[in-house]
């Protein structure tokens, strides 16, 4: 990217020298931001090295390329990971704003400065060891606890994301056949609106089952419409809303959440001995997609089950 020059008053700039520009900042962030001890001191060792690559050159008429320099190769080359150079780059874009800010220049000079790009780390996948955990936590003998294994036997089997789960309705159960026999498979809306079907495990199917023809769930008026405007029943409820009064105790109030499912799945990993790391919704997507690995299911198909 080009950058237009700075213009002739710029670059004669001397109304303060760069101790007095980064000494009036760090009164100013002190005073009337509340910045803490430690966060100035950062941002001071930061602005310390942008003097050293500039090499002598004022801190006030720095260039955006010089700039982009600094907060990337620069100091990559000295052994600055991207995670650790985002203290660099918030400095950078404080002071010049602040210097903008007080006419010490005529532009700022960091309004581009991207923070560096981290990559996440690798989620941890659900063991096959905690997975046969986990499914025998809920307490069956219990409405609830049928509801709760039927959801983590669908996380586990189908390889299903949250949001498309608790997005169910029973309208989305079909009966298809495969390969000469009877399967019960879901239609998903996840991500982008994109629908797939998916087929349910043999052992998700029967507790699918057993959780619909529950009587608790049957006293529940679960009536929706569904993307098509035609009547339907949501598929997973939740039984307790402090903030829905009872006369509005019906339908759409009745949907799981995201956050109810996320945790069912803490409550359960915790009782099984489940791992923390492996108590969460990506951690099931990732043993689904493992075990389809081990039973040779091609990459193309992984995929668009997953």
């Amino acid at each position: 990217m080009r950058y237009p020059p700075l213009t002739e008053a710029a670059q004669t700039v001397d109304v303060m020298t760069d101790d007095q520009a980064v000494d009036a900042w760090m009164t100013h962030l002190e005073g009337a931001r509340g910045r803490r001890p430690r966060t100035l001191e950062s941002y001071r060792m930061a602005l310390s090295k942008l003097r050293e690559f500039l090499g002598g050159k004022q801190l006030l008429l720095a260039e955006p390329a010089e700039l982009e320099g600094f907060a990337g190769i620069w100091l990559h080359k000295r052994g600055v990971v991207a995670r650790s150079r985002k203290p660099y780059v918030s400095a950078l874009r404080g002071f010049y704003a602040w210097a903008h800010g007080r006419q010490l220049i005529d532009r700022d000079p960091s309004t581009e400065l991207q923070h560096p790009k981290t990559a996440k780390p690798l989620p941890h996948a659900l063991s096959l060891a905690s997975a046969e955990k986990l499914m025998w936590a809920p307490d069956l003998a219990t409405f609830i606890g049928l509801r709760d294994a039927t959801i983590l036997a669908l996380l586990m089997g189908c390889g299903i994301r949250v949001g498309g789960l608790c997005g169910l309705n029973e309208g989305d159960l079909r009966s298809v056949e495969v390969d000469g026999k009877q399967r019960l498979v879901i239609r998903v809306t996840e991500k982008g609106g994109k629908e797939r079907m998916l087929p349910v495990p043999r052992e998700a199917e029967m507790l699918l089952r057993i959780y619909i023809d529950h009587e608790e769930l049957k006293t529940l008026d679960r009536t929706v419409v569904d993307r098509a405007g035609r009547p339907d029943k949501l598929l997973f409820v939740q039984t307790v809303n402090s903030a829905v009064s009872a006369d509005q105790w019906h339908g759409e109030k009745l949907r799981l959440s995201r956050h109810a499912v996320w945790r069912i799945i803490q409550r359960h990993g915790e009782k099984a001995g489940v791992p923390r790391e492996e108590r969460h919704p990506h951690a099931f997507r990732h043993l689904f997609g493992v075990e389809l690995a081990e039973d040779n299911v091609d990459l193309i198909t992984r995929q668009d089950l997953l």
